[in-house]
């Protein structure tokens, strides 16, 4: 046998269990489906009329490209903040010096516990209080602050739990070749790390995209906002909420099939965790040459 079986194969009885098992669970939903769109069938939710704007340039042009650019752009600018700030932290919480690893700890442990929407509502009404940014942008601070303090957090656990779990050699086999400890967590640990978090990482990127629409609550441009304004403009509230549920499920695919191209890009660079331990030619022959001339005890 060539690998390990982590379980039994089924047989004949489990493979009909199986099958009907998924068979009433089809089933099932197509019902609930049904349900539902009978549902909206009988309130006119689905009348022609009520869909009829989504074919029109103005309705495109006004208010969902509007609100699918403030989505992008808030969620753009949370990504890179989250990203750098979750790094930072959680090499901070991996440091060997407490002064450095505990103020980080406590940061991390206090974001991820404060919902995000409270963040966002403290940051606004901050903002306007003291007149940090220009008017038209209190909302775009608010939101951009809120999703980067929390996913901040949260990348920084990923960061932590991706190094934690790499093989203990690859720490070791980096200190025998004349790495530091800095070097090391960057040029080796860090890059297998992030590859083996990446659908981790994308997951997280998939929350930031989709809590841009807490930015509804403080008034900021987003889709969720714009959808309620074309409801109460063409009075046809469900369906603008189910084209832009629509929105979101497509850009949140697309992101994932990226990440999942990039993952596989950077695996075949060999840069997956578990890889082969690489440095720079420098500081692996200074490496080499200092075991070499490190005296025999023997002699």
């Amino acid at each position: 046998m060539s690998g390990t079986v982590l379980f039994d194969a089924p047989g004949p009885r489990a493979k009909r269990l199986y099958f009907g098992v998924g068979v009433v669970a089809v089933v099932a939903i197509l019902l609930a489906l049904w349900f539902v769109l009978d549902k909206l069938n009988e309130k006119g939710q689905l009348a022609a009329a009520k869909w009829k704007p989504f074919l029109t340039a103005e309705i495109w042009t006004q208010y969902i490209l509007p609100g699918l650019g403030g989505t992008l752009l808030a969620a753009a600018i949370s990504v890179v903040f989250a990203m750098a700030v979750g790094v930072l932290l959680g090499v901070g919480r991996l440091s060997t010096q407490s002064w450095v690893r505990w103020p980080c700890g406590v940061i991390v442990e206090f974001f991820r516990a404060v919902p995000v929407l409270l963040m966002m509502l403290f940051t606004y009404a901050l903002y306007a209080k003291y007149e940090l940014f220009p008017p038209e942008r209190y909302a775009l601070a608010a939101v951009v602050t809120g999703l980067t303090l929390y996913n901040g957090s949260v990348v920084a656990e990923l960061v932590r739990s991706g190094v934690h779990s790499l093989p203990k050699g690859q720490s070791e086999a980096a200190m025998a070749i004349g790495l530091t400890s800095g070097k090391s967590m960057r040029l080796v640990l860090l890059p297998q790390a992030i590859t083996a978090m990446l659908p981790a990482i994308v997951g997280q990127l998939v929350v930031i995209l989709k809590d841009t629409a807490l930015g509804y609550i403080i008034t900021y441009e987003e889709l969720l906002r714009k959808a309620e304004q074309i409801g109460n403009y063409k009075s046809n509230l469900v369906p603008s909420f189910i084209v832009i549920a629509v929105i979101f499920i497509v850009i949140n695919y697309l992101l994932t099939v990226v990440a999942q191209r990039v993952e596989s890009l950077m695996r075949r660079r060999g840069r997956s965790a578990g890889g082969p331990l690489t440095a720079d030619p420098v500081d692996q022959t200074a490496g080499l040459t200092a075991v070499a001339d490190t005296p025999d005890p023997n002699n």
